[in-house]
């Protein structure tokens, strides 16, 4: 052995003392013109390595130490801007193209800090940028991009380790997510259709060069959405050479390519696959689930004044139960017994055309999406007759989509406006029975929903008074052919007003108000009894929101922010469940689909609470996100009165620190405290009738107590430590990541089963029509351990 190690450090030390330093290329732009600009200051930011641009506007830098970079550019009559995160190795160049933007004034710079800690003029307020840095070693979250974002303000986290977007009080359903302009519907494998969540992100963490997370101050052109609106940003392939990227992480194994496709043309593409099948297996865990996905970004400079980017997203996933365990445990036939198998895929392609001009540039998305979804469940898991089936769903959303943009620059205002048009086809077949009003109802329809969807926007902003004021007003309007109470945009009217006022170099005031609509979920809209769109009779509406946001910021340094933010939510039309006589704001939370039934545009809420935030990023290896909410969210029940909503956790707190250490070494831990969140009661009456546990295989809540219990707190510490080999014709990448150190048992509702007799069969009451039911304590939180591997060369 020791032979061995003798002979590694041999064949390891000269590539790690001789291999040269990395290089980075680039080129610097006019935001608007898309101009080269020459003469330009570049400086890896935190060091004295800089250069100029050339004629063309390109530039060289030589000489950097490997790792993760920033670089900065100033210009005369420019604003001044730093970089979003670039990772410099050995193996490869990698470029970077930057675009800066004019200022009013000729003499004075105005410093921009575009990243990590970037405000807008139509965002001066809850606008985060997550850099890859952060994507790639944050502890705990395993590279999934949905699980960083839990750390920052406003994200709510839970411990059933899903990646529902929970933002200040709002449901899961409520945001939207773009791919380089692209919308796209579905982030997460194994979806929750109608909502946002699933247990592992779609997006491989390889494509990202930084995410920009908005809570609200969104713009006119982003539509629909209600709480949150998040656009990842795409990293372009090599331009020299091909690349290759390998890496083995905690469910999946994945390979990226990227490089050119001759002079105009660079790609990048990925596949991964899980092994999370095999792993729960040997766990006898008593479900299999597999997924599959792909993703690829093709960009092409026709010339300086023309581009053409084309992106695609897919995934599918199977879910199969485990029957092979061995005598299951309470826990385990719970699961069994009401969790149904189900096949999902999912895909968008989109092309972004970009046209530009002296003093402003066109912007055309074209894009098709389209989700599968297919679930089944027989009772007591017996599929040897058809007659045993109780639930057969099958559904399918497809949506063509085409945006137009235009953004022009003229006497020291910015201009944005365009136009949507979206075709939309909803299908559905389901086949299920419910128990309503102490009677069993057979649901049985078959849905074919054809939608017109099309929008108006508009903003306008400026800078004054030295550029110490900016301001914003933005205006949209949608608008759909569903029926009669969506199809005036006039009726979806979106005002939206921003203001930012320096008060020195350092502090500055931040505001944001406007109104945003968002459109029920399909399988709403399409939900039928018999052959009537119940939903379109009940003359369903868009759900409304008000937010109302305060607050301060501090910049001390360049790479410190420290921000406190109010805030106020007032929800109007939100759709209400005729059968269970809630707001559907609580569900989305969980597997399956939500929105499938009748509802009512009746329901009112209320969100409301304070987030404060520390942020820095030293740029000599040591990174902290310390964040605190204290949020409050509320809906109406059936008696208009407001009750805590399923995501009123009053506090979320969240501290995130990396350290850079020596000779490639770097550790980080996360540690996350959310409040109790409160939780309804099972209704063991109902749920103990034979016919109704017959129907879904579980227990039955007893929503007239909605909400009226609620969990104790969760905390957990996550902790990483990552060793990189920068070499010179290859890169290695070793981390060992732990999710809940220290083993927090969170306290879950109570499972209910069913008791049985000494011969395995059901015990029955009430002359054979009620089960016997148990309540069994139910916990979540085990230490899991990840060691990941990563390779490029």
């Amino acid at each position: 052995m020791k032979a061995i190690k003798i002979i590694l450090i041999l064949l390891i030390a000269p590539l790690v003392m001789f291999a040269q330093k990395g290089s980075l290329s680039g080129k610097i732009l006019d935001a608007t013109s898309n101009e080269p600009l020459p003469f330009v200051n570049v400086l890896v930011s935190g060091t004295t390595i800089g250069t100029i641009t050339d004629d063309e506007g390109h530039f060289l830098l030589n000489n950097i130490d490997p790792g993760f970079i920033r670089i900065e550019a100033s210009f005369v009559g420019y604003q001044k801007i730093i970089s979003a995160e670039i990772e410099i190795s050995r193996t490869s160049t990698p470029f970077i193209e930057l675009k800066l933007e004019k200022t009013q004034s000729e003499i004075e710079e105005v410093t921009v800090w575009a990243s990590p800690f970037r405000k807008t003029i139509e965002s001066p307020v809850s606008l985060r940028t997550i850099g890859i840095g952060e994507i790639e070693k944050s502890p705990g979250a395993n590279r999934d991009i949905s699980k960083i974002i839990q750390s920052f303000p406003g994200v709510q986290s839970t411990p059933a380790y899903r990646n529902d977007i929970i933002i200040r009080g709002g449901g899961p359903s409520e945001s939207r997510f773009y791919l380089d302009g692209v919308e796209v519907p579905v982030i997460n494998h194994f979806a929750t259709q109608g909502a946002s969540g699933g247990p592992v992100g779609i997006l491989n963490a390889d494509f990202i060069r930084e995410v920009d997370y908005f809570s609200g101050a969104f713009p006119a052109s982003r539509g629909n959405a209600l709480s949150g609106v998040l656009e990842f940003k795409q990293i372009d392939g090599n331009e020299e050479k091909l690349d290759f990227h390998g890496t083995l992480g905690a469910s999946e194994i994945a390979v990226t390519l990227d490089g050119p496709l001759g002079d105009k043309t660079n790609y990048v593409f990925s596949v991964r696959r899980s092994y999370l099948q095999f792993l729960f297996s040997a766990l006898e865990l008593p479900f299999l689930p597999t997924f599959t996905d792909m993703q690829f970004k093709l960009r092409t400079r026709f010339d300086q004044k023309n581009e053409l980017t084309l992106i695609g997203l897919g995934a599918h996933d199977i879910n199969k139960l485990n029957f092979e365990i061995d005598n299951p445990d309470e826990q385990q036939e719970y699961i069994l017994s009401q969790l149904p198998e189900s096949k999902q895929w999912s895909y968008t392609f989109g092309a972004v055309y970009k046209h530009y001009r002296e003093n402003s540039y066109q912007t055309l998305v074209v894009s098709r999406t389209h989700l599968n979804n297919m679930t089944d469940k027989y009772l007591e898991n017996d599929n040897s007759s058809e007659a045993n089936k109780i639930l057969d769903y099958g559904s399918q959303e497809s949506e063509n989509k085409l945006r137009f943009e235009n953004t022009s620059r003229f006497d020291g205002y910015k201009l944005n406006f365009g136009a949507n048009l979206d075709f939309v086809n909803y299908t559905n077949n389901t086949t299920t029975g419910r128990f309503e009003n102490d009677q069993r109802v057979e649901i049985n329809y078959n849905s074919d929903l054809g939608l017109v969807k099309y929008g108006f926007f508009a903003q306008i902003s400026k800078n004054v008074f030295d550029e110490r004021l900016a301001l914003s007003l933005g205006v949209r309007a949608d608008a759909n052919n569903y029926s009669s109470s969506m199809k005036n945009p006039l009726d979806q009217f979106s005002p939206r007003f921003s203001a930012s006022y320096k008060l020195t170099s350092q502090w500055s005031l931040n505001f944001n108000t406007g109104r945003y609509y968002q459109l029920p979920t399909y399988t709403a809209l399409g939900y039928k009894e018999g052959d009537v769109f119940v939903n379109k009779e009940n003359n369903l509406k868009y759900i409304s929101v008000d937010h109302l946001i305060g607050g301060l910021e501090f910049r001390p340094k360049p790479s410190i922010q420290l921000s406190a933010e109010a805030f106020l939510k007032n929800y109007d039309h939100y759709p209400f469940s005729v059968n269970d006589q809630i707001s559907l704001a609580n569900k989305g939370a969980d597997f399956g689909v939500i929105g499938d039934e009748e509802v009512l545009s009746s329901s009112k809420g209320r969100a409301y609470g304070a987030e404060f935030q520390a942020r820095i990023n030293s740029g000599k290896g040591f990174n902290l996100n310390l964040s605190y909410t204290l949020v409050r969210s509320e809906f109406t029940d059936g008696t208009g009165t407001q009750i805590p909503s399923s995501w009123d956790s009053k506090h979320l707190l969240s501290l995130t620190t990396t350290k850079e250490l020596n000779k490639g070494w770097r550790a980080g831990a996360r540690w996350r405290f959310v409040g109790g969140l409160p939780y309804t009661p099972w209704n063991p009456d109902k749920s103990s009738l034979v016919e109704a546990w017959n129907l879904t295989g579980g227990p039955y809540p007893d929503y007239p107590q909605l909400n009226t219990l609620r969990f104790n707190a969760f905390h957990q510490l996550d902790m990483r430590v990552d060793k990189s080999f920068y070499l010179e014709k290859i890169t290695m990448k070793f981390y060992v990541d732990i999710q809940n150190l220290y083993n927090f048992q969170a306290n879950q509702q109570a499972i209910v089963v069913r008791e049985t007799d000494e011969n395995g069969n059901f015990l029955l009451t009430d002359n054979g029509t009620r089960y016997v039911l148990k309540e069994v304590a139910n916990t979540t939180g085990t230490v899991l351990p990840t060691v990941g591997i990563i390779i490029s060369f």
